[in-house]
């Protein structure tokens, strides 16, 4: 019997870790979307804040990746200003990339959103700049491919790209992260390290913030040493060291 326990044991706990992630939005127009309460309010916070956030994708889409965008608010300011790309913006002929002023944590169709960065005081107002840079000079604005992108998360990496002093680590489950094209080499979405990928479907990076991690048709298989984790498709990081935020 031990043949079959030690097939099945694995699986098990896959399954385990996979649903472990809930997809809550039944419908597009009923979807929440309320702020979650996780970004510090602008009117008594003065310093300058950037926030980098992620939540499921709507729909059975949850389960394979997320959606990413930034949110920065520069000193003294009193509101947020948020840069996400919108794929359905693409229908219209219009870009696909969004600049607007709204509450920054907001639920996505039902998602909770968690926060992946966050960056405070000093030096903020001069990354808020580039950023707002990067993302009105988007190669791919006129663009949008759910899968293997670009889509938000490629956004997002190109933004981290340009600002590595952000040192963004995008989770495996940011599917797009890694779409280069018509590059094959570039600098690793956290800035940090080099990637290849073949227009984002098989690829490989070294990186000081991501680790190690192999892209096979979009997912990612890895791992980090410092905190140690690895990296998995479906349900993304999983840390072990327990200073590990």
């Amino acid at each position: 019997m031990k043949p079959v326990y030690s097939l099945f044991f694995p699986l098990f706990l896959l399954w385990i870790l996979f649903f472990t992630h809930s997809v809550h939005a039944q419908y597009w127009w009923n979807a929440s979307r309320e702020p979650a309460g996780l970004a510090p309010d602008p009117t008594t916070t003065p310093e300058a804040i950037i926030q980098v956030y992620g939540a499921r994708t709507f729909s059975w889409r949850g389960y394979f990746g997320i959606h990413t965008w930034i949110a920065v608010k520069p000193t003294q300011a009193k509101n947020y200003t948020v840069y996400e790309v919108i794929g359905w913006l693409q229908r219209r002929k219009l870009s696909v990339v969004s600049i607007h002023q709204n509450a920054p944590d907001r639920y996505w169709y039902g998602n909770l959103p968690e926060v992946l960065l966050e960056k405070r005081g000093n030096g903020v107002d001069a990354m808020i700049k580039k950023i707002d840079q990067a993302a009105r000079t988007y190669p791919y604005s006129n663009s949008y491919t759910i899968w293997p992108g670009p889509n938000s998360n490629t956004f997002i990496a190109w933004i981290s790209r340009a600002i590595p002093e952000l040192q963004l680590d995008l989770p495996p489950t940011a599917i797009g992260k890694d779409y280069l094209s018509p590059w094959f080499f570039s600098r690793a979405p956290s800035g940090s390290g080099y990637q290849f990928s073949l227009f984002g479907l098989v690829g490989i990076l070294v990186s000081p913030i991501e680790g190690f991690e192999l892209n096979f048709l979009g997912l990612t298989f890895g791992f980090d040493l410092d905190p140690l984790a690895i990296k998995l498709p479906l349900i993304g990081r999983k840390n072990f060291s327990p200073l590990a935020s």
